[in-house]
């Protein structure tokens, strides 16, 4: 008997499970070998591409970005491609002109993305405008995500309580979003408030609810099984080979979990299980790259300090660069004031940067002595509203640390930038005019550039 009503499934393992175990370095190669059998399984869509897999592939990979949904969308025409865009700030880690946006979601349109999930790191819906509009005009689903983040052990509290999160998806259906999204990237959905959180939203929204969350604090499992007893439509998995840790829920449980009820998937265990045997052979090539520092396969300490696990390396980085790993403990402390100092920020590309650096100079040299170029760019406005204002000392102290006297930011950042795109055609006009060309080296100014220019035999590869 068919269910009633059956969950969809977005495969997560090609972009997110790999970024999140493996630091993004699967090759596209090894993803078009088991693409056809991806395609046969009968997911709601196939996450493919965003998020880090852009820079990597041109700081790493040696591989034009624009070739793997090129090449991935030929081998996988049934399945819905789906991508992650950070808002204005795209594939990157700024804000980028109206301009860069338009021609970027345009271009990922026709290199295959059918299915684009826009998240912005404050959840400054002014962030989402311009993506939503491209979107839109190229004729591909747009799904709007709202970041989930927490100020207390468990959703409520002054900042990000359920109606918060009411009002925050009531903005973004009203704003025409296809689908929402509840984004959990550190894993800090409970069971009881994912049930809670999906029953509300369930009641006013008319477009479909999806659930993505991570693995990293044990709870993720339990967390969709309680969203899918409350309703939600959809929800984000990898294969197991490529799952838990810091990754995503594993599909192959939940299928057997659901069988035979009104819930019921409908995919076929056995696939799964063929689809795993072949990750499971490639995943010696890129073993190197998973943390295997620890026994336990989730971070319980997550439960606590609320730290999301790619945050955290690179707070260790930054002290092991300064020879200060000792002093990890007191940046753990440190994190939660300057998230609160600068209006409980999601700690999501870039707010966990924008967050962490800032927490090690207060620990290394004293509060706010030094101040990157990010914190007072981010307490200019330049990044859009936070959740609540930023403390009103904190931010007097980070403006007058560079003595400019530059205003402070009330509009949507993007409408002070001017076109970009010009400006990079011109400068590489010698040797390309192609549209994916030029977004990369606008989009990479630096690593971007490198790589094109190897790409056309004027510098070798190092």
């Amino acid at each position: 008997m068919a269910a009633k009503n059956p969950l969809k499934v977005t495969d997560t393992t090609l972009r997110d499970g790999q970024q999140s175990l493996f630091a993004t370095r699967m090759r596209t190669e090894d993803m078009a070998n088991i693409a056809a059998e991806m395609n046969r399984a009968g997911f709601y869509s196939v996450e493919v591409w965003g998020g880090a897999t852009f820079d990597v592939a041109t700081r790493f990979l040696n591989e034009d970005p624009w070739d793997r949904p090129r090449i991935l969308k030929r081998m996988m025409p049934d399945t819905p491609l789906q991508m992650l865009l950070r808002g204005q700030s795209l594939v990157g880690y700024r804000h980028y002109a109206d301009d860069v946006v338009n021609a970027f979601v345009g271009q990922a349109a026709e290199v295959g993305i059918d299915i684009f999930r826009v998240f912005d790191s404050l959840n400054d819906e002014r962030n989402l405008e311009t993506c939503l509009k491209a979107i839109k005009e190229s004729g591909r689903h747009a799904q709007l995500a709202i970041c989930y983040s927490l100020t207390e052990r468990k959703m409520g509290g002054p900042v990000y309580n359920l109606d918060y999160y009411i009002k925050k998806a009531q903005i973004l259906q009203a704003m025409g979003a296809d689908s929402i999204c509840i984004k959990d990237m550190a894993g800090l959905l409970a069971p009881d408030d994912a049930y809670t959180l999906v029953k509300a939203l369930k009641q006013f929204l008319k477009v479909p609810l999806q659930l993505h969350t991570h693995y990293t604090s044990g709870m993720a499992s339990m967390t969709c099984l309680k969203a899918i007893e409350a309703g939600v439509d959809m929800i984000d998995t990898a294969l197991a080979p490529f799952a838990l840790r810091s990754s995503h829920p594993a599909i192959e449980p939940i299928i057997v979990a659901l069988q035979g009820t009104a819930r019921d998937t409908g995919l076929d265990l056995g696939h799964m299980l063929k689809i795993g045997e072949y990750l499971e052979s490639i995943v010696p090539r890129y073993r190197e790259y998973l943390n295997q520092t620890r026994l336990s396969v989730i971070d319980t300490n997550v439960l606590v300090h609320q730290i999301p696990g790619g945050m955290i390396s690179n707070l260790v980085t930054q002290l092991r660069q300064t020879n200060a790993l000792d002093k990890l403990s007191q940046v753990y402390e440190e994190v939660p004031r300057v998230r609160k100092d600068l209006g409980y920020p999601p700690l999501v590309t870039p707010t966990s940067q924008i967050v962490g650096v800032q927490a090690v100079q207060n620990v290394i040299v004293g509060r706010y002595k030094l101040i990157p170029t990010q914190v007072i760019d981010y307490c200019r406005g330049l990044y859009g509203r936070p959740p609540i204002p930023i403390d009103p000392d904190v931010q007097r102290t980070v403006l007058n640390y560079t003595k400019n006297n530059k205003p402070i930011i009330t509009s949507r950042p993007a409408d002070l930038l001017e076109p970009e795109l010009d400006r990079t055609r011109e400068s590489i006009k010698d040797f390309t005019q192609d549209t994916g060309d030029i977004l990369t080296v606008t989009l990479y100014p630096a690593t971007g550039l490198r790589f094109v220019m190897q790409k056309y035999g004027l510098e070798v590869p190092s």
